[in-house]
């Protein structure tokens, strides 16, 4: 033999190639690749979307939220420059800034939303969450400068200024439930601001939910003045964060509640993870159906090489040898139908990540378009759940060509 292949592995791909007369069986084997390889691209591709939509969730809530949040059991905290210079010596932490919020309404001439409105102090803020980077008009700054009016400054999300009607350099009314107790009862707060900022997370939840003010402001505007709600910290490695919040615990005592941003969105990446694992499941029941696919070409090929096999065994060539042929022409169609599944998944993907072919509804999915998001771990994954699926099939019908015997298949010739 001229090739310095095993004459098995060399059988095989002969086999693959039919000649005029077997072409239906090549349309088999070509049905076959592409069973595996559509099913691959298909666990693949789902398997991105997952990956992406959890990672790009994951980045734009820890771009306006912190990783860590503290706050005092039953109160406000009144020391928080102290606390943040004990937590700032924390071997892993990076910065930490105070913040106060509460729930108020917000009122423009043509509508009124309730909302979360928080007081964070500017400079500090800015190296703890991303904030700064979503801002589309004005500037995290704007929010410390007196404006021209004497009326404070407040930053309002990208869809609740559309739900207000309003732009940058409007006035409107924040309302407070909590106000000043008189004899004729609650008076509810209520105060100007004016919008010198519009920020865009992309995320729906935050864009018409959330409304910032300076710290100042707020401590004036909830009448606590010199104290915070929480102080929000960020850390070097956000999976890390629970061993910094037993640190920060043990500096800090037991008076004091920690959350990490992995418990105060458990449910959620929980759901996901499950939904991610359900997803593999049945996808992989497409590669499984592709197998059955093979193991009927793999069969027939068997039946239509009886005279081959013959020959072969009568040259002196083993069972194992004949096992090993067809064994060998299903790795190859699941070898070549898995690198087309994966060439056709890096494909789809770069073109859905670059030109946003499919768009969600930001309302409904978080975001606005669909982030495919391959990872090796998933690739090794599926690659290897593909090939070995591949190869248990191919063991009946290899095994049933071992067994033939030589006289009864030339019996018929």
């Amino acid at each position: 033999m001229k090739r310095n292949i095993p004459y098995e592995l060399f059988i095989s791909l002969r086999y693959l190639k039919a000649k005029r007369r077997q072409t239906f069986i090549s349309v088999i084997s070509f049905i076959s690749i592409s069973g595996v390889a559509i099913g691959v691209m298909a666990l693949i591709i789902v398997l991105g979307v997952m990956t992406g939509f959890s990672d790009d969730l994951r980045d734009k809530i820890l771009g306006v939220k912190s990783h860590l949040v503290i706050s005092h059991y039953g109160a406000g905290i009144t020391n928080y420059q102290e606390i943040i210079k004990k937590v700032n010596k924390v071997e892993d932490v990076l910065s930490a800034t105070p913040s106060i919020y509460g729930q108020v309404m917000l009122s423009s001439p043509s509508n009124a939303l309730g909302v979360v409105l928080k007081g964070i102090e500017v400079d500090s803020a800015s190296k703890v969450t991303n904030l700064a980077s979503f801002i589309k008009e004005g500037k995290l700054t704007d929010l410390k400068l007196p404006a021209s009016s004497g009326v404070p400054g407040i930053l309002l999300g990208k869809e609740l200024t559309m739900i207000l009607g309003v732009f940058c350099g409007d006035e409107i009314k924040v309302i407070s439930p909590f106000g000043t107790l008189t004899p004729a009862g609650m008076v509810p707060r209520c105060r100007k601001f004016k919008v010198v900022g519009i920020f865009d997370s992309g995320m729906y939840e935050y864009d018409s939910s959330l409304a910032y003010i300076s710290l100042d402001n707020a401590q004036h505007f909830f009448n606590n003045p010199a104290a915070a709600t929480g102080i929000e910290v960020k850390v070097k490695e956000i999976y890390q964060v629970k061993q910094v919040a037993r640190e920060i615990e043990e500096r800090l005592g037991i008076s004091y509640q920690i959350r990490d941003w992995m418990e105060m969105h458990k449910n959620l990446y929980a759901a996901l993870k499950l939904e991610k694992m359900a997803m593999f499941i049945i996808l992989i029941l497409m590669i499984i159906v592709a197998a059955f696919n093979m193991v009927g070409t793999l069969i027939m090929v068997v039946n239509d090489k009886h005279k081959d096999i013959a020959i072969l065994k009568s040259m002196g060539a083993r069972s194992l040898s004949i096992m090993k042929i067809f064994v060998l022409e299903g790795l190859i169609i699941g070898l070549i139908g898995t690198s087309l599944g994966i060439g056709g998944s890096f494909l789809l993907a770069t073109l859905q990540n670059q030109y946003h072919i499919v768009s969600l509804p930001p309302d409904v999915y978080y975001i606005s378009h669909l982030l495919i998001k391959i990872t090796l771990r998933d690739l090794i994954l599926v690659t290897i759940s593909a090939i070995s699926i591949s190869l248990l099939a191919t063991i009946y019908p290899s095994w049933q060509a071992s067994k033939l015997a030589p006289a009864e298949a030339l019996s018929y010739e």
